[in-house]
């Protein structure tokens, strides 16, 4: 497998760059945060990549950074989840951000990307969240990935996390923010703290 190029970027356009190798222009599709990431046409870029092979062709998938190209690999590794899919999702949420709608249980992040039912994100929380937990992840301040209550948590965060999320917050958004929370806190407090920090992200 190519598992990255480097070279002139000779081409740009929504969802695709062109990479020229030793004479040789690799076409890369990219989500819409690598795109983000490419420097202006001329220079040269570095991309991480993963062949995709079918019966009628074989296209090659780029990334800015290994975090989004081991997500690409997850999520292309659930049944019913294509190379067009997961680049949707990682053009709506960053790898971080998709590793928390899925330790969250936030399923209804995940259908706001281009292709993706409410079976789907369901499907992929369910066979990723197992996979997930060990990843790297850029969460605020020093909170890590295992601190991220899920959906069956029946402790005092699993029970605040509710509270938000009917207040109008995402499954992502309260868990992100219960994360941060004393474990010994009560309920009440917790909502309190959370709510806090909810108002000082907007």
């Amino acid at each position: 497998m190519i598992y990255s190029v480097r070279g002139k970027l000779i081409h740009a356009e929504p969802g695709l760059a062109v990479v020229e190798c030793g004479g040789v222009g690799y076409r890369c599709f990219v989500s819409l945060a690598t795109m983000q990431k490419l420097p202006s046409k001329g220079s040269e870029v570095s991309l991480f990549t993963y062949l995709n092979i079918r019966e009628d062709a074989m296209d090659l998938y780029g990334f800015a950074d290994l975090a989004e190209q081991d997500s690409f690999k997850m999520l292309t590794s659930v049944s019913g989840v294509g190379p067009k899919v997961a680049m949707s999702i990682l053009s709506d949420l960053s790898p971080d951000r998709f590793a928390l709608a899925v330790m969250s249980g936030d399923a209804k992040t995940l259908t706001k990307s281009q292709g993706v039912g409410s079976k789907i994100a369901q499907r992929i929380v369910l066979e990723l969240r197992d996979k997930i937990k060990g990843i790297q992840t850029q969460l605020p301040g020093d909170m890590q990935m295992s601190s991220i209550s899920t959906p069956d948590d029946r402790s005092n965060r699993g029970e605040a996390i509710s509270a938000l999320t009917v207040l109008g917050y995402s499954q992502s958004e309260a868990a992100l923010a219960i994360a941060g929370c004393d474990p010994s806190s009560t309920v009440e407090e917790m909502i309190k703290a959370a709510l806090k920090a909810l108002a000082s992200r907007r």
